[in-house]
């Protein structure tokens, strides 16, 4: 191991394009969950965990400007141009850091793993590291805006196996916003470490700032299909054989 994790007690892991190419998320998992979000809600919709969501779903709806598709009737599949629209919206394909809907596509994925119709695709560095990391001690951590359900299922499903029991804990969006502070100090809290022990590593540098300023270790993630940073001012890894 490098300085880098020698210096960490435990290592806070992004997904999207740290631990997982950012190809797998928006062309298999988002274009999944659009695809099927109609029969999922037509077989499923009147599930109390499924209506929690159509609700909040329906609450973020309210305060939307005209210009979105319109949300007519009751039925669960009526909620369904909305969803496709918080999908695409951001133009990035990965879609609207809406809880609500990462809750949602976390029950979709769950029906699409444990039918084997998803496997989740990491770099082929990352389970070496996991489990260098983990018999050297390390405590590893899960950051992800997608729902602590959608993360266990990647991880659990994966072409190198299940590797949840190389991690300790996962932390989604009912933490608060990966961009701020407060977040990565809640996380602190959690993992019960001085925050100086923790890394952080992120393909983010709005994210990175955040865990800085919460007084984390941070590292760059430079993934291929990665965007290019927006800024300079971090370490940088390629691999995680450089940790």
């Amino acid at each position: 191991m490098t300085g880098y994790a020698d210096a960490a007690e435990a290592i806070l892991l992004d997904i999207e394009g740290t631990t997982t190419p950012v190809a797998y998320v928006v062309e298999v998992l988002f274009s999944f969950a659009r695809e099927r979000a109609a029969e999922f809600l037509r077989q499923h919709g009147q599930e109390p965990a499924v209506q929690e969501d159509l609700s909040q779903l329906r609450r973020e709806y309210i305060n939307e400007p005209e210009t979105v598709p319109a949300w007519f009737g009751d039925e669960p599949t009526a909620a369904v141009p909305y969803i496709h629209y918080l999908i695409e919206c951001d133009g990035s394909g990965t879609g609207r850091k809406s809880t609500a809907l990462k809750s949602l596509q976390g029950k979709l994925w769950n029906q699409g793993y444990r039918e084997g119709q998803l496997q989740s695709q990491l770099f082929a560095d990352v389970k070496p590291a996991l489990e260098r990391w983990h018999a050297a001690g390390k405590h590893i951590y899960i950051f992800s805006s997608g729902s602590v359900q959608a993360q266990q299922l990647l991880f659990g499903h994966t072409e190198a196996g299940d590797l949840r029991p190389l991690l300790s804990g996962y932390f989604d969006t009912t933490t608060g916003s990966k961009k701020a502070p407060d977040s990565y100090r809640k996380i602190t809290a959690a993992i019960g470490l001085p925050p100086e022990r923790i890394l952080f590593i992120s393909d983010v540098t709005a994210e990175l700032k955040a865990a800085q300023a919460a007084g984390m270790q941070t590292l760059l993630s430079c993934r291929p299909g990665n965007a290019a940073p927006a800024d300079a001012g971090f370490d940088s890894i390629t691999s995680f054989e450089a940790i």
